[in-house]
């Protein structure tokens, strides 16, 4: 399915990003990893084994990302699911947190894909991470995060005319049972994980093993372009 192509994943050391490196290996591809840390990085790529590699990468720092891909010679595909944010009431949240969405989420992938572009095959394409809360945003604090997912979706259709042949898509998760849920304290875990399946319809967090899946359909799918996927459990439709 994906036999001697190269994927790049930035935020590929934990999570849905190492996940989708998982499966692209096990598919017959080749991963390049970026990560911030390079403790982290260097532990995922010895746990991915043959036909990984990694380097340190920043995706809020257009530098780091332009001198990453200086240091790669092609790819097939791009996925850059590494962000951090926060989010909060819309009348006490600060400045610096509102916008974080937009400086790590939404401009660390504008800039990804900016500087891979000379380097992505014509037959190739991009996965943007967006989320469910584009389509039901929270109600307890996360305007900006909405609408940051919101304006990733209408990046990828934008994107998606203009870089044709190459193929643009936004896959948009709902709630997710990864590691990264150990960086919050188990009430804060419980009280998500609570309000998230009384209203999906599946009434369960998602897997980094569904997510990835997707990712790789909206990677291998030919014919795919302009779309969003929602591997959300139904938390869109309540």
């Amino acid at each position: 399915m994906l036999n001697g192509q190269t994927v790049v994943i930035i935020g590929g050391t934990s999570g849905i990003g190492l996940e989708v490196a998982r499966q692209v290996l096990a598919a017959g591809g080749k991963v390049v990893v970026g990560g911030r840390d390079g403790a982290r990085l260097d532990a995922a790529v010895a746990k991915l084994g043959d036909g990984a590699d990694g380097a340190v990468v920043d995706s809020s720092d257009k530098a780091s990302l332009a001198t990453f891909f200086d240091r790669i010679d092609g790819l097939d595909h791009l996925f850059s699911p590494g962000s951090s944010y926060g989010r909060g009431p819309f009348a006490e949240i600060s400045d610096e947190l509102a916008e974080s969405p937009f400086r790590s989420k939404f401009w660390g992938q504008y800039y990804a894909a900016r500087y891979a572009l000379p380097k992505l095959a014509p037959t190739g394409s991009v996965v943007l991470m967006g989320g469910a809360y584009s389509a039901r945003p929270p109600a307890d604090g996360g305007a900006a995060y909405a609408a940051c997912n919101a304006a990733l979706e209408g990046l990828g259709r934008a994107l998606a005319l203009e870089l044709r042949p190459i193929r643009v898509n936004v896959v948009a998760p709902g709630l997710v049972d990864s590691d990264l849920w150990t960086k919050v304290t188990p009430e804060v875990k419980a009280h998500n994980f609570a309000a998230y399946t009384a209203d999906a319809l599946l009434a369960r967090a998602g897997t980094t093993a569904e997510i990835a899946q997707s990712v790789l359909y909206l990677m291998t799918n030919g014919y795919t372009t302009g779309s969003v996927l929602y591997p959300d459990g139904g938390f869109a439709l309540r």
